[in-house]
């Protein structure tokens, strides 16, 4: 029973916390696109525009839903639904911290503590095409259906250089357990520098499974319209915005937690601090790292152009895919010779 209220405890924090961050990345992305194009961003809803997002959802909620008559009901509606379900349930496994004890238990800080947490993640990843796919083909929209189309040609091309840059760090630490793997880059022996190639990999490959600029093409305004989802509306519409958010979240929260060195802060150990405080400043830590990341995805969107969608999959095949095999190459052959 004390296991089933920690649980719950958990996953109604991690819930509620993750939301709000979705909320206030928007506003944090129309800064940072301000900032960078030499504009002010929102100023007008609230003290420093704050309220924005708020109002922003409000509107949403009390837009009309509208159906094209044409198109799947059932399908239509379950679509969003499978997009933002993924997107929240893959953090399930996601360590943000060590340990602390709550009702005389060591609980661990992550929902989910299974002991194939990489096998989770790359199962339900690969999941999240099927909210976009179905999307399009259920709204009975050309543009919609060549959205859909074009998500799921580019996330299966991608899943396959994202996996294998992941068996590098599994190679690495000899275990499948994401926990497992934080502990191994204590202080300094982040995945990043040991596997360059396959950090670098992962994240190229963690933008084109997030759909995000330069990589958004299944949402490509100029060609598409809105791509997938140009025939939702209201809070359906409002669903595929979160889920691209939590899905930013989720993305660099695995780039902290298997190459940045997740929730360890470097030889904290030798501070002698309280074991209450050494867990804040490992949730601080992980915090912090995980918004730098978001920092930078935010940053390449209004950086970098949209790839034409020849390059997209020429880069997919041609370069990401190689480079992930010389890195597992490399990789083995460093463990072998007895460098890891």
């Amino acid at each position: 029973m004390e296991f089933f209220i920690i649980s719950v405890i958990k996953i109604v924090i991690v819930l509620l916390i993750i939301l709000t961050v979705v909320a206030n990345l928007v506003y944090v992305e129309r800064k940072v696109s301000a900032a960078i194009q030499n504009r002010i961003g929102p100023n007008r809803v609230g003290p420093w525009g704050l309220l924005q997002s708020p109002a922003d959802v409000l509107k949403l909620f009390i837009k009309e839903d509208i159906v094209p008559s044409t198109a799947n009901p059932f399908i239509h509606s379950l679509a969003p639904v499978i997009s933002i379900s993924v997107a929240l349930v893959t953090f399930a496994v996601v360590p943000f911290g060590g340990s602390v004890e709550l009702f005389g238990h060591q609980v661990k800080l992550m929902i989910a503590d299974v002991n194939i947490g990489v096998l989770y993640i790359l199962a339900l990843t690969s999941l999240g095409v099927y909210g976009v796919t179905l999307s399009g083909w259920s709204s009975n929209n050309k543009y919609s259906l060549l959205g859909g189309l074009r998500a799921a040609a580019q996330l299966i091309s991608y899943e396959l250089s994202l996996g294998l840059s992941i068996i590098g760090v599994v190679m690495i630490s000899g275990s499948l357990e994401l926990d497992r793997i934080v502990e191994m880059q204590s202080g300094f022996q982040w995945n990043a520098f040991l596997t360059p190639i396959g950090f670098i990999t992962f994240i190229v490959a963690s933008f084109a499974e997030t759909n995000r600029l330069p990589f958004d093409l299944p949402e490509a305004e100029p060609e598409l319209v809105g791509g997938y989802h140009t025939e939702y509306s209201g809070m359906k519409f409002g669903t595929f915005f979160l889920a691209e958010y939590a899905n930013m979240i989720t993305a660099s929260s695995l780039i902290v937690t298997l190459f940045l060195g997740g929730w360890q802060f470097p030889f904290l150990e030798t501070f002698g601090l309280p074991a209450m405080m050494a867990t804040v400043v490992q949730v601080l830590t992980f915090v912090t790292k995980v918004a730098f990341v978001l920092f930078f995805f935010i940053w390449i969107r209004w950086t970098i152009p949209r790839f034409r969608y020849d390059q997209l999959m020429n880069l997919g095949w041609k370069v990401m895919l190689p480079l992930a095999l010389v890195n597992l190459v490399i990789t083995g052959g460093l463990i072998l010779a007895g460098l890891f």
